[in-house]
């Protein structure tokens, strides 16, 4: 029960460009697991971030794939995963919500919640997940910071607290007010933000407050301040734990400004891990004592030196211990766990124990897939993962023969991640499977590992489809005369049968024509319910 109580495992989210991957690198170095923080557009002498390793991350600087991050910091442990904040890349961070127990969630001070911001959202409050909201970018001109509370309470309808309070914004920008020490935290800006920032402490009403800040600023702050105390939502734990409120947090965390505050109070309040449901519906709790876990990510390639494939595992239960035998549900065959790392970004280390919450990488077993569980005991399962429709698809042909053994073993080994689907279709003369994926930027990033991590070129022929449905067994069959000229049939990976059609109208005109036939808009639906 101690090393559970210890255990903090948290998933950081936002829309692209709020800065999610900056406060990652931020609470690195205040966690004291980095001694100088790393720029997300590093110049030659800068330090570059933590949590993208990948060369296409660092060159276009933005995350294309979740990382994890564990260190030790105020007697806990926490398991920190940054995630992609781009659409294209959010089955992965849907994935990693699946594995976290908190999230942070990342805004804009000047666009407030966003598109992106909304959808992960969405995903936390179905599935109960505490939130604590750090309002970043305070260094620029933004939003009145009431407003801001009213558009997320509004807006997420979910009720907010304000645990710290802006001194000003854009230029004027001093530091943050600490609601419940009392106490204003004052900053100074260090180079590139890579340094811990120096800071002084000040009650409101000490003349130095007053002397930092203007003058109209100071008065807002003031005024501001006995507006929250007066009527502001007092704070409620057990709200925050089931994800009913959200303490806010205002900061810069490229400045450093506000991070310190983040993180105490994260580890503070954010609570140990949750039972984890199974496909009986039942709730796990993490003290149940035979060892299972889940897995919700494939990475290959982190090594350059060697082309392993690791499967990320979330410990539910029990204590996992290296070389320990344990079942792979699905495949209903024992296996032995010899060899396992627990990860910051890319290095890793031997991991001999983990605990409930704890997130581990276990090498060297190709047969694992995303959604797999492995248990001590027969008889547990975690629920199944979330599931994508693809909604562009496309061919990735070799360009040159002599390399097409290389081309076909990278492709082989990085479809196995889960972020691009493959189909086939039986009577084609193409040697590649159609591929399918959320959003385009996932075959650029596909095209590009194979060549960098394989040395093999490819080419890229977008197909004309934009809509997928499964063929339930259940309804009248699908011929393909009965299908519009543009549409076509293919299989799944599981060979599960699919109609892919250019557009919905098509779909439409198709279900008008043949309603007899189910078509559905997951694998998950088949004979459950129509779409």
């Amino acid at each position: 029960m101690n090393e559970l109580d210890r255990r903090r495992t948290l998933a950081i989210i936002s829309h692209p460009d709020a800065g999610k991957t900056t406060l990652t690198e931020k609470l690195l170095l205040y966690g004291g697991a980095v001694q100088l923080a790393g720029s997300v557009t590093a110049r030659k002498n800068q330090r570059a971030t933590t949590s993208d390793w990948m060369e296409l991350e660092r060159q276009r600087g933005i995350s294309v794939s979740s990382t994890v991050l564990q260190f030790d910091y105020a007697g806990c442990v926490v398991n920190l995963l940054d995630t992609p904040g781009h659409r294209d890349f959010s089955e992965d961070t849907y994935r990693v919500l699946m594995a976290v127990d908190s999230v942070i969630m990342v805004i804009d001070a000047a666009k407030g919640i966003e598109s992106q911001t909304l959808k992960l959202f969405e995903i936390c409050r179905m599935r109960g997940i505490p939130i604590f909201t750090f309002v970043n970018k305070l260094d620029r001109p933004a939003k009145d910071p009431l407003e801001l509370l009213d558009e997320i309470e509004n807006t997420l309808q979910l009720r907010v607290h304000a645990m710290n309070w802006p001194l000003g914004d854009g230029p004027e920008f001093r530091g943050v007010y600490d609601r419940a020490g009392r106490l204003a935290h004052f900053f100074e800006r260090t180079v590139g933000g890579a340094y811990r920032a120096p800071e002084s402490l000040h009650s409101i009403t000490d003349p130095a407050v007053a002397s930092r800040m203007n003058p109209l600023a100071h008065a807002a702050v003031v005024e501001a301040l006995e507006m929250l105390d007066a009527a502001g939502e007092p704070y409620d734990a057990d709200a925050v734990r089931t994800g009913d409120m959200t303490p806010v947090y205002f900061g810069s965390a490229i400045h450093n400004f506000g991070v310190q505050l983040l993180l105490d109070d994260f580890v503070a309040h954010a609570p140990p891990p949750s039972p984890r449901r199974t496909v009986g519906g039942d709730l796990l709790p993490p003290e149940h004592p035979a060892f299972s876990g889940f897995i919700f990510k494939i990475q290959s390639n982190m090594d350059p030196n060697h082309r392993d494939q690791i499967a990320f595992l979330r410990v539910c239960t029990g204590v996992f211990r290296r070389d320990m035998k344990v079942l792979h549900t699905r495949t209903g065959k024992t296996v032995r766990m010899s060899n396992s790392r627990k990860f910051f970004a890319r290095d890793r280390e031997t991991v001999d124990e983990a605990w409930p919450g704890d997130v581990i990488g276990i090498v060297g077993h190709p047969e694992f897939r995303i959604g797999d569980t492995l248990a001590e005991e027969a008889g547990i399962e975690y629920e199944p993962m979330p599931q994508f429709a693809p909604e562009c698809f496309a061919w990735l042909e070799h360009t040159t023969p002599a390399q097409y053994k290389r081309f076909r073993e990278g492709l082989d080994q990085l479809l196995q991640e889960g972020a691009v689907q493959a189909f086939s279709q039986p009577g084609s003369a193409r040697r590649v499977p159609l591929l399918g994926a959320v959003g385009p930027l996932q075959f650029e990033v596909l095209q590009y590992r194979i060549q960098t991590e394989y040395g093999a070129e490819s080419r890229l022929v977008p197909a004309p489809w934009r809509v997928i449905r499964w063929i339930d067994p259940a309804g009248a069959p699908v011929a393909p005369d009965d299908l519009p000229s543009s549409s076509a049939l293919a299989l799944d990976a599981l060979n599960r049968p699919v109609v892919l059609f250019t557009a919905d109208w098509e779909l439409s005109y198709y279900l008008e024509k043949h309603p007899k036939s189910l078509l559905r808009r997951l694998p998950s639906d088949l004979a459950q319910s129509p779409v």
